[in-house]
């Protein structure tokens, strides 16, 4: 196919659905392929003879390959045509399940994992530029969040359901069931994503410079505060549901998370293309709001399932808020700017982990709130400094 976008960009609101749903995909096959271990623990720990700690090794192998390797590999690739480079992200995916599945040592188990990481960097990098430049510029938003519907997707509904289905057929056929689909999305992929060109050499731009293009530092300031201070949170909910005597309703409040984070995901894509930059401001204030809440009524059950619901609310919109917002402030080096996002939101998800482990043990799940609070105010002054971005809808012009 041509190097311009796909003909959906010519056809005025209409959203190449078809590709944006095989980008979407593509989301969910990472975040599935990460996130599996952690619900098959003791599955894997039988399997490869080792201790549930050291299975656990493997989600973080996993999240240190995909922060050392998004980067450079992306930098790297610049000039490489899209749909080549995209294809060669997917189809690691059955590369590396399919060792996982066939393997019975745990050192090359842990150096699959780690390629995986490797490949899901390079993977994110691409999502939201191969979606921007697959529709007209008012309709980035929409389109990016489309693409992005495949994580909150895996983390709410594909998680527990590889975790039901490794139970019930074991866990190393459940990694060759993944295998299977993802060469399915490799010849769906192939067949309806549109090809683009890459960055001709005489115009990449090096990564000082993409860092000093105008939005693209305040978008990833937000994405470090406001991602940590999510995680203080989300990895540890458990002891954040101990004073209202709601631990053994932790599936609940998940399950109301994840509802509240796709009707996010919902109107993020109906407001976006307008509301862009208020949409940001706005996820950023109401999750203070939730936290200042949760500091002066964290016993009361009624007030954690609001809170919960108002969290997932402003959060699972988010990806899609920030990903819009660099590539429209990045242009031509969107996928090296993203690079960039997907370093620092995993950045932002290990120090969440760290720092709640420190609150916990120091302060104890009191300290949680202000630290979020304090975290969201950071947040909201790189907030501020995006610029807005919302473009005009085209103007209509009608013939006498």
């Amino acid at each position: 196919m041509s190097d311009c976008p796909s003909t959906a960009t010519h056809q005025g609101d209409a959203l190449p659905l078809t590709g944006l749903l095989v980008l979407a995909c593509a989301g969910f096959i990472t975040i599935l392929t990460e996130a599996m271990p952690a619900g098959l623990l003791p599955q894997m720990s039988e399997g490869l003879g080792v201790s549930p700690a050291l299975v656990g090794q493997l989600v973080t192998l996993y999240a240190l390959g995909s922060l050392l390797a998004a980067i450079p590999l992306t930098l790297w690739t610049r000039g490489w045509r899209r749909r080549p480079l995209l294809l060669v992200a997917i189809g690691g995916f059955a590369l590396v399940n399919s060792v996982t599945a066939f393997s019975s040592h745990y050192g090359l188990t842990l150096i699959a994992r780690f390629f995986a990481g490797v490949f899901a960097g390079l993977l994110w990098a691409l999502l939201a530029g191969y979606a921007s430049r697959m529709v007209a510029p008012h309709l980035q938003g929409r389109a990016i969040a489309v693409a992005m519907l495949g994580a909150p997707l895996a983390l709410s509904l594909g998680v527990p359901a590889g975790t039901f289905l490794g139970t019930a057929v074991g866990w190393r056929l459940s990694f060759v069931i993944m295998t299977g689909l993802t060469l399915l999305l490799l010849g769906w992929a192939r067949w309806q994503l549109p090809d683009f060109a890459g960055e001709p050499a005489g115009k990449r731009l090096g990564l000082r410079q993409v860092l000093s293009l105008p939005g693209i530092r305040p978008v990833l300031w937000v994405t470090f505060t406001y991602v940590l201070a999510h995680n203080i949170l989300y990895t540890y909910i458990a002891p954040l549901l101990v004073p209202a005597g709601l631990i053994a309703d932790i599936d609940q409040v998940l399950l109301v998370f994840g509802l509240a984070a796709l009707m996010s995901i919902w109107l993020t894509g109906v407001l976006i293309d307008r509301w862009l930059h208020r949409l940001l401001v706005l996820s950023c204030a109401l999750f203070g709001l939730i936290a200042v809440a949760l500091a002066f009524w964290i016993s009361a059950p009624t007030v954690i399932y609001l809170a919960v619901a108002l969290w997932g609310l402003s959060f699972g919109g988010l990806p899609a808020l920030l990903q819009t917002a660099l590539a429209k402030s990045a242009g031509a080096s969107a996928d090296a700017a993203q690079s960039m996002l997907v370093t620092v939101w995993n950045l932002g998800i290990a120090g969440g982990g760290l720092a709640g482990g420190v609150l916990l043990e120091g302060w104890g799940v009191m300290a949680f709130p202000w630290a979020v609070v304090l975290l969201m105010l950071l947040a909201l002054a790189g907030a501020a400094q995006t610029a807005p971005q919302e473009l005009p809808r085209p103007a209509v012009h009608v013939k006498n």
